[in-house]
C-alpha cells in the first residue's frame, strides 16, 4: 500500500475516533442546568412537570396521581401502537413493531451500579446518624441548642403549611432563586457575609457563657 495512502487512512480514523469521543464527552443537562434555565424549554418542561405533580397531590391522594399518570401513559403508547397497525395495513409495510427499539434496549441495572448506589447511600445513612447521635446526646451544647430552636419554628411551619404545599414552595423557589442569585451574586454574597459574621460573633458569646459548654476545636 502506497504510504501516502496508508498515512491518510490512519488520519482518517484517528479524526473518526477524536470525533466519537468528543461526542461521548458531551455534557447532559444536569439539574444545575435546569434550576440555572440554561435551556428554558427543558428547564420550562420539568418545572412544569413537577408543579402538576405537586398540585394533583394536594389535590388528589398519591394512588389516584400515580394511576391517572400511568393510564395516560398506557393511553398514548397503545393509541400509537393502533395508529402504527392501521399505517402499516394500509400501506401495506412490514416495519414491525413501533417500539421495538425500546423493547430490545436492555433496561436492567448492573449489579456494579445497584452496589455503587447502595454503598454511596449507606456512607450518607452513616454520617446522618451520627450526627444525629452527636445532637441529641448533646455532644455540642450550642449545636443541641440550634436543633432545638429549629424543630420549635418547624412546629409553627407544620401550623399553617401541610407537607405538599411544602414541597410546592420549594419547588417554585428551586427554579426560581439560582437565577435571582446569579444576577445579583455580588451584593448577595455581601449581605450573606455580613448575616453570618454577626451570628458566628453571637453564637461565640453565647458559647463564652454558657456552663459546661462543650468548645469547638478551631483545628481539625
Amino acid at each position: 500500500m502506497d504510504p501516502m495512502t496508508q498515512s491518510a487512512q490512519i488520519s482518517s480514523s484517528q479524526g473518526l475516533a477524536d470525533g466519537q469521543n468528543s461526542a461521548l464527552k458531551e455534557p447532559r443537562p444536569s439539574v444545575k442546568d435546569l434550576i440555572h434555565w440554561r435551556d428554558p424549554k427543558k428547564s420550562g418542561l420539568v418545572f412544569g412537570l413537577s408543579m402538576l405533580v405537586l398540585l394533583s397531590l394536594a389535590a388528589f391522594s398519591v394512588i389516584s396521581v400515580v394511576s391517572y399518570l400511568l393510564l395516560a401513559l398506557l393511553c398514548v403508547t397503545i393509541t400509537f401502537r393502533i395508529y402504527k397497525s392501521v399505517v402499516q395495513a394500509v400501506q401495506k409495510s412490514s416495519d414491525g413493531h413501533p417500539f421495538k427499539s425500546l423493547i430490545d434496549k436492555d433496561v436492567s441495572i448492573p449489579p456494579e451500579t445497584f452496589r455503587k448506589h447502595v454503598d454511596t447511600s449507606l456512607a450518607y445513612i452513616n454520617r446522618a446518624l451520627k450526627q444525629m447521635s452527636r445532637l441529641f446526646l448533646v455532644e455540642d451544647l450550642v449545636d443541641s441548642l440550634k436543633l432545638a430552636v429549629v424543630m420549635w419554628l418547624l412546629t409553627y411551619v407544620g401550623a399553617v403549611f401541610n407537607g405538599i404545599t411544602i414541597l410546592i414552595l420549594a419547588d417554585i423557589l428551586l427554579f426560581a432563586v439560582p437565577p435571582i442569585y446569579e444576577k445579583n451574586k455580588t451584593q448577595i454574597d455581601h449581605y450573606v457575609d455580613l448575616a453570618r459574621t454577626q451570628i458566628n460573633t453571637t453564637i461565640a458569646k453565647l458559647q463564652e457563657k454558657l456552663p459546661g459548654a462543650v468548645k469547638r476545636s478551631k483545628t481539625e
